[in-house]
């Protein structure tokens, strides 16, 4: 369990005592009211334990605090999307992993994203995306081998680059240029795909190069939706991110990535350095 989870399933729990203190009850109080047994009483306030919506509800009423039930139930939206393992998301296939993130990219106007190893979902072309899937289906063992799919899945998912009114102001550090996980030919094909980008109405985008005197280190990618929302992909998680605080945080650090990015024609030479150094002379 990350730490984030267990800090946030903690501070629910005290919380959760607050309300009971606050009301004049012992444990054994609000245990005797909810019928519940004291031991759970005890493990949701300890952090130990993750309350439902039901629990929360019957906690509030039991406490007679009812006008609390709508921030209770927010702490618990916020813990429980903090984290989602890549195994239990990708047990079913990647394919419907794919099919949700469509789903998330078409109810978002504006996005900010950055990636630091690997050019964006968004941005890949077919047979960039297919190894990519591959190695990843390798990676995790236990993945059904949907691939075809899933790429089919991730390629609607960029119809939204078309569609007016949206925005997406995306970064990617220079070595993702450079980082072959696929055959030269096809990362030739994905660069080709990059300087197609340049210029499109709903795409901003940016190289961070090397050698440029940074602010802050590269770090992970992570995307911004609509200024509400943090996703960061690790190894063997997705983290979401929906406080105010850590949303400006990350917006914090695109803008200072943003400061050292390179744009229009210097951001086309990078690539096609990038593409060059693929076929050496």
């Amino acid at each position: 369990m990350s730490t984030d989870f267990q800090s946030a399933r903690v501070a629910l729990g005290a919380r959760l005592r607050e309300l009971r203190t606050e009301a004049g009850l012992k444990g054994k109080d609000i245990a005797a009211r909810l019928g519940w047994a004291r031991s759970k009483v005890s493990r949701l306030e300890n952090g130990k334990q993750t309350a439902t919506a039901e629990d929360l509800d019957a906690w509030a009423r039991a406490a007679g605090s009812p006008g609390e039930v709508d921030d209770l139930k927010s702490r618990l939206r916020g813990l429980e999307s903090q984290q989602r393992s890549w195994r239990r998301q990708l047990a079913a296939g990647q394919r419907p992993v794919q099919d949700r993130y469509v789903v998330e990219y078409h109810r978002t106007t504006a996005i900010r994203g950055y990636e630091a190893t690997v050019i964006p979902g968004l941005f890949q072309t077919p047979d960039y995306a297919r190894h990519l899937m591959a190695r990843n289906a390798e990676l995790m063992q236990s993945v059904p081998r949907d691939i075809d799919a899933a790429v089919q899945a991730r390629m609607k998912r960029q119809e939204v680059l078309y569609e007016a009114g949206r925005q997406f102001r995306v970064l990617i550090w220079e070595g993702a240029l450079h980082a072959l996980i696929c055959p030269r030919e096809v990362m030739a094909g994905q660069l080709d795909r990059l300087v197609g980008l340049i210029g499109m109405t709903t795409v901003e985008l940016g190289v961070v190069p090397f050698g440029v005197l940074l602010r802050l280190t590269p770090k992970h990618g992570f995307w911004i939706f609509d200024e509400e929302r943090v996703v960061v992909e690790t190894i063997n998680t997705e983290l979401q991110f929906e406080s105010a605080d850590d949303v400006a945080l990350y917006g914090r650090v695109w803008d200072g990535l943003n400061e050292a990015a390179a744009y229009g024609q210097h951001a086309h030479r990078l690539i096609a350095r990038a593409r060059a150094q693929l076929h050496p002379a």
